[in-house]
């Protein structure tokens, strides 16, 4: 059956190459689930990019009704120490309230190998992980490569990918076009990964102009910077 933003589970674990652009989903899709009704607890796990961040949101998504954990190693470049223990306490809601959603922002190897300090609690309620890649990327621009950082994550975390979302952009200067152009890329890596495309992303001042496009997916940056 496919997969949609509306069946995944309520821990969503959202993982990509450097810059493909998950943290741009994740913040999105908190606030698609807070305007949806749902209680939302947004992770930020990304320990290796200081230029997207789940961080950054905290205020807007905290002003919205999320509840966000940072950990302090979250965007920097040191070893994992013990993470805090509200990570445990947003997982062990579950047991009192299971309409929320929990999100992880999920960045290097450091950030994939962390998950595994939670396995109980994904074995127990379930969870998504969200590969997010984009063919404009260095080390994915082809398929067979998407493909390989897939597996890595896959190790790493002892988890397996459940869906792709395709988030090929050039930034500012992306057109209609270039996120066409990007389709064939992505059909290609859900065919050899075994995998559906959750969705396809979108600035809001193009969506319209890929409405055509299924599971298409408008979202606002949420980034300093796009790639």
């Amino acid at each position: 059956m496919q997969k949609t933003l509306e069946t995944l589970h309520k821990i969503i674990i959202v993982t990509g190459h450097f810059g493909s652009g998950k943290t741009n989903f994740a913040v999105n899709l908190a606030k698609k689930k807070l305007a949806e009704g749902l209680p939302v607890t947004l992770v930020d796990l990304d320990i290796v990019n200081p230029y997207f961040r789940a961080a950054d949101n905290r205020d807007e998504l905290m002003a919205l009704g999320a509840r966000c954990i940072v950990p302090e190693f979250a965007n920097t470049n040191v070893d994992i120490p013990t993470l805090p223990p509200e990570v445990y306490s947003a997982l062990e809601e579950y047991e009192r309230d299971s309409d929320r959603v929990t999100i992880f922002d999920v960045g290097g190897d450091n950030g994939a190998v962390a998950l595994g300090m939670y396995n109980q609690f994904f074995e127990k309620y379930g969870c998504d992980m969200i590969y997010v890649a984009s063919k404009y990327r260095p080390l994915t621009e082809t398929s067979d490569d998407a493909l390989a950082i897939l597996r890595e994550i896959e190790y790493y975390s002892r988890l397996h990918v459940s869906c792709i979302v395709n988030s090929s952009n050039i930034g500012e200067e992306t057109t209609a076009d270039d996120i066409r152009a990007s389709l064939d890329w992505a059909d290609e890596l859900s065919k050899k990964s075994g995998l559906p495309i959750l969705c396809t992303l979108a600035d809001e001042r193009i969506a319209d102009e890929l409405s055509d496009i299924p599971n298409l997916l408008p979202i606002k940056n949420a980034t300093n910077r796009l790639y």
